[in-house]
């Protein structure tokens, strides 16, 4: 029997390759999908160590070998969709690395299908 595997999270290869940007000039990098505080809702991106994750976050995965997480509050309402991350024209969030670029990472999304939704859940 052979197990179906579903990404929470993904990324065009835009934003994988401003990751890899990023990446080459501040090393190993993490995700925190913002709640909408100060930066609204966007994926902030961080040097690893400068943001600390606790045990009410959720990690969704992998991008490229970058974790994402999302706290656990927002992902009770999100957890239906995945999350398509991807890069854009404008200023990142205040204390993204992706802040000053004239690029930011952005989170589109699609619902999960029924089907999706049940191989989530088993």
């Amino acid at each position: 029997m052979s197990l179906i595997s579903i990404d929470r999270v993904v990324a065009t290869d835009a934003a994988l390759a401003f990751l890899a940007e990023l990446r080459d000039k501040h090393g190993p990098l993490m995700f925190f999908q913002s709640g909408g505080c100060c930066d609204g809702s966007a994926p902030m991106c961080y040097a690893i160590g400068d943001f600390i994750t606790s045990d009410t976050d959720v990690f969704l995965g992998n991008l490229d070998g970058t974790p994402f997480y999302m706290g656990a509050e927002q992902f009770e309402y999100w957890k239906h969709t995945q999350l398509i991350i991807d890069v854009v024209a404008g200023y990142g969030g205040m204390f993204s690395l992706d802040n000053g670029t004239g690029r930011r990472f952005l989170t589109r999304s699609r619902l999960f299908t029924d089907e999706e939704c049940q191989l989530l859940s088993a």
